[in-house]
């Protein structure tokens, strides 16, 4: 019999049984629970995120904003995952590719290597597949990325302009926009963001 909690698409992280005992509600038996309880997690971070100057590019922060983003539902929610994924760097090298990703996009920024756009659209490539926690690296890229963008005077991405979570076409296209620039192809992520 498979896991409730295991329903999801095929580019979903699935977490492993140690990180799934550390879930906080136990009236949570189902997906759909599940994600209606990190969303209502999310919402509350990302109020705390935008009514704060907060220096996106820190590690502090981003691991912050993990624990405030999944904190009410993960005990391992803003910690650097332990366990190899089937995406994602060595667990031991995270800490490392994060602060290489953090001094590019300091560089990018300060230099103007790309527009903003762009500069946003390799952050969010690169912080996607460093995944440095558990689960929820896609939500907490896509909420980064668009903080980084406010931070340097630009409007949030789109992101296809649907709940990204749930199985769809949208979903897909914007997994395949993320293995095109697995192979230095940003085009298409770069066009699925402001689509």
């Amino acid at each position: 019999m498979t896991d409730p909690l295991d329903e999801q698409d095929d580019a979903a992280t699935p977490l492993t049984e140690e990180e799934k005992a550390a879930l906080i509600p136990s009236y949570i038996t189902l997906r759909p629970e599940l994600n209606e309880a990190e969303q209502a997690n999310i919402l509350e971070a990302e109020e705390w995120a935008v009514t704060r100057n907060r220096d996106v590019l820190n590690e502090k922060f981003l691991k912050d904003l993990h624990k405030r983003m999944f904190g009410r539902v993960w005990r391992w929610a803003g910690k650097f995952r332990q366990s190899e994924r089937n995406i994602g760097v060595e667990a031991y090298r995270i800490p490392t590719e994060l602060r290489q990703l953090i001094d590019d996009c300091h560089y990018w920024i300060e230099n103007g290597t790309y527009e903003p756009d762009e500069i946003a659209t390799r952050f969010h490539h690169r912080l996607v597949l460093i995944h440095p926690f558990p689960n929820g690296n896609g939500r907490h890229a896509r909420l980064t990325t668009d903080l980084l963008l406010a931070a340097v005077g630009c409007h949030p991405f789109t992101w296809g302009q649907v709940n990204l979570v749930d199985a769809s076409e949208t979903r897909k296209a914007y997994i395949a926009a993320l293995r095109a620039a697995d192979n230095h192809d940003y085009v298409p992520l770069q066009e699925f963001v402001r689509s």
